[in-house]
């Protein structure tokens, strides 16, 4: 180990090529270069190979972070691929859009020692790209067909991470969504310069191919009673995600030109993937020629003020009310919009929209201070006398997401709920109240990550199979 590891010292932290600012401005194409081979390894050959890995434990699906990176700083990248994909079902996905600042990154040892952290996204990342180019990534075959189906409601990546953990163990999994391409928010809600369309295509592409059927265009409750949708299936797996868009009483909030995030990042991928726009979704949703100020600074709004850079807007900015250190958004973004022109008011909050209800004009801001810890521990923004205007023609509302009503949705008022609208379910295997349900990623722990819900999908097909496979013994025990 010792000749191909613990290689900090003398190797420099060093991240995939960036392209210039001016550049990207102008396109949706990715940001970063894709690591090449002596990069990625002399990148791996700085692991610590700690006794204790943080990373590894700070990391929502525990991936097997320092034996793959072991095994990639030797130059054997199928070995390290297959390690990597043992635990993350999109590990490629995962590489691009984690916060690995904020998780096994942040934990990196060698990090709190002052060499730099690992690039373990960008590894990652190269890791599964050269398995796909080589053929590595086998297809999904099942290795005895049980006869059983499970309705999977959701095809973002909570959905798909089940799906393809179902299929594995047999089962005939079957995806219903209500948009035309499944994905989820990796399709209509994270913008190509972060992940490209692509990308997420194949590993869709990868579940047809091994026997996970889609039912697209078909709404839970409007198309499709939750009723037959149960009876349909052995088992039901509620994988919806969160889309109700968190609301805020401003003065003149429905003012046109006031959005909401996920319309004008939705608006923004069905263009980048060809569809055509409603002439009035076309206009409204597109920040070209515009003043825009988003408020927010989580990762949404992250996406949504480099969007509006890359429209052609004549000017961004974004409003947060709290300061750079406590943003819930990763500050890799914010360091990249930075780079390409976007302004950041910190400490600003907003109290009303100018203009009239057929046209915003602006936003009053008012100045904020840290002052003491909130329930959460953060420190709760607080007003001051100050305030101070801001012209702006779009208004993008990026401030979250709260789960849709479901049990009243689908007429289901056994699905219980938390007080925060999400679904209740049992800690042991994520059942619902109602026997046979499963629910799994945001519509369980609300508004969160990728990886999150990766990893709730695929513990989801877990207790999915546990449930059949004692159902099936109850039955055998019952005939003899």
């Amino acid at each position: 180990m010792a000749e191909t590891m613990l290689k900090f010292v003398d190797k420099d932290r060093e991240t995939p090529l960036k392209r210039a600012a001016e550049a990207r401005r102008a396109d949706f194409e990715e940001i970063y270069e894709e690591f090449s081979p002596a990069k990625a390894e002399a990148q791996a050959s700085r692991c610590s190979q700690c006794g204790v890995p943080f990373c590894q434990y700070h990391c929502p699906l525990t991936n097997n972070i320092p034996d793959w990176l072991k095994a990639a700083a030797g130059g054997r990248l199928r070995e390290a691929y297959d390690l990597s994909a043992a635990t993350n079902s999109m590990p490629e996905i995962c590489g691009r859009i984690c916060p690995q600042d904020r998780l096994c990154e942040g934990s990196c040892v060698i990090e709190q020692s002052g060499h730099g952290t690992v690039t373990i996204g960008a590894v990652e990342k190269f890791l599964t790209e050269t398995a796909f180019e080589n053929g590595w990534v086998q297809p999904i075959r099942a290795p005895r067909e049980r006869g059983q189906s499970v309705g999977i409601v959701g095809a973002g990546p909570a959905g798909l991470a089940a799906a393809e953990a179902l299929r594995l163990k047999g089962y005939k999994p079957v995806v219903y969504d209500r948009y035309d391409r499944a994905g989820g928010l990796l399709i209509y809600g994270i913008p190509n310069f972060k992940l490209e369309k692509e990308i997420v295509q194949r590993r869709v592409d990868r579940l047809i191919d091994g026997g996970v059927e889609f039912k697209l265009n078909c709404e839970i409750g409007k198309d499709l009673s939750f009723e037959e949708l149960r009876a349909r299936h052995d088992a039901t797996l509620v994988a919806t995600g969160v889309y109700k868009a968190r609301e805020t009483a401003l003065p003149n909030i429905a003012a046109k030109g006031v959005v909401q995030a996920l319309d004008y990042l939705t608006a923004s991928n069905k263009a980048g993937l060809g569809d055509v726009l409603a002439p009035a979704q076309k206009s409204a949703l597109n920040a070209k020629g515009k003043q825009v100020v988003v408020i927010g600074g989580g990762d949404t709004a992250m996406d949504c003020v480099r969007t509006a850079v890359r429209q052609g807007a004549t000017s961004v900015t974004c409003l947060y009310r709290r300061d750079r250190a406590n943003m819930p958004g990763s500050q890799r973004e914010t360091a990249n919009a930075e780079e390409e022109g976007v302004v950041f008011e910190w400490l600003a909050a907003p109290k009303a929209i100018f203009g009239t209800a057929r046209k915003a004009t602006g936003v009053r801001a008012q100045r904020m201070r840290l002052g003491r810890p909130d329930a959460s521990g953060r420190q709760a923004p607080e007003e001051t006398d100050e305030h101070f205007d801001l012209d702006a023609q779009l208004i993008i509302l990026a401030l979250g997401f709260d789960p849709e009503d479901l049990p009243e949705l689908w007429g289901a008022p056994e699905l219980r709920t938390s007080r925060w609208g999400t679904l209740a379910i049992s800690e042991k295997n994520q059942e619902t109240r109602l026997p046979g349900v499963f629910a799994a990623g945001d519509i369980v722990r609300g508004a969160s990550l990728v990886v999150w819900a990766i990893k709730d999908g695929r513990d989801a097909a877990e207790g999915i199979h546990a449930m059949l496979q004692e159902r099936a013994r109850a039955a055998r025990i019952a005939a003899e």
